[in-house]
Parts: structure tokens; sequence; C-alpha cells
């Protein structure tokens, strides 16, 4: 532990760890998300969704690793168990049960939103009294929120397709 790291804070440090513990085991939980769903995911467009849905997975990753950094950094103790993820988590996994494209990105834009509220609680928590932390924070929520407007995209190319299809039907 750094302890300028903390003697630097403004804040109360231990909810700040926990709230870091929080976004940690959400970024698991849409890491495996985001993986499993391109891994199973059928329909129109998956071969141009599932490869952007995988480096979705990669940048959750990432996002675990800055967000585990910072607990240690901090000295905390990030979450060590992942039966953990769930209960400690704000947004919810949704298994992919249903693995048609639509499906997977709905519920992949629904854990996006959700990690915005996440990271916009962090951002605003940490204004003004621990510039590090907020910096993590901004730069997930800016990458949380391009994962967001790809997957409206998405939704909406499949509904365009959709309505297209319609029309040459009749």
């Amino acid at each position: 532990m750094g302890q300028q790291a903390v003697k630097i804070l403004k804040l109360d440090t231990d909810k700040l760890i926990q709230m870091l513990n929080e976004a940690l085991s959400e970024e698991w939980l849409a890491y495996y998300q985001y993986w499993i769903g391109a891994r199973v995911m059928e329909g129109p467009m998956r071969s141009e969704v599932e490869p952007e849905l995988l480096i979705h997975a990669d940048q959750e990753l990432n996002h675990a690793v800055m967000v585990v950094d910072r607990i240690v950094q901090l000295g905390g103790t990030p979450v060590l168990n992942p039966a953990q993820w769930v209960k400690l988590s704000k947004c919810k996994y949704e298994e992919p049960s249903d693995p048609y494209v639509e499906m997977i990105l709905k519920q992949n834009l629904d854990a996006e939103r959700c990690a915005i509220k996440r990271y916009q609680d962090l951002a605003e928590f940490t204004y003004g009294k621990d510039h590090s932390t907020h910096q993590i924070a901004i730069n997930i929520l800016n990458e949380e929120l391009e994962h967001e407007e790809e997957i409206e995209a998405w939704i909406a190319d499949l509904e365009r397709m959709r309505e297209d299809f319609k029309k040459m039907r009749m």
C-alpha cells in the first residue's frame, strides 16, 4: 500500500474500497457475460457481432485489472472468491439461455447501462477527493458509454433488417 495513496484521500476509504469491490465483481460478471454470449450466439449478424463482443469482454477484463490495482494501492483486499461476485454486484448477470443475437445484445445492453451508473457514481464520489480513482472511473465510464452506443446500433441494424425483410415479403 502506498501511504500517500491513502493519506491524500478526502473521503471514506472503506466505502470507496467497498464500491470498488462491487465494481470489480461486476466487471468479472460482465466479462463472462460477453465472452459466453459471443460463444453461444446464433442468428443474423453473428459473424459481425461475435468478434466485437469478444473485444468488449477483453475491455471488461482490463477494467477489472484497473479496479483491482486501485483496491490494492489503497490497502484494500480485492474480492478473493468468485462466489461473492453475484452477491456484491448491483448489476445482474443474465444467463444467455436464449442464444438469439438480439437477446444476447439486449442482455449486454442492460449490463452496460448498469455499469454506466456504477462508474458515474464512482466518479461523483471521488470528484475532487481522489483524483486517481476519479480518473480510472472516467476512463472506464467512457468505454462503457462506447459499448452502449455500439450495442444500440447493432440492435437498430437488426430491427432495420427485420423491417426490410417484412417489406420484401409483401
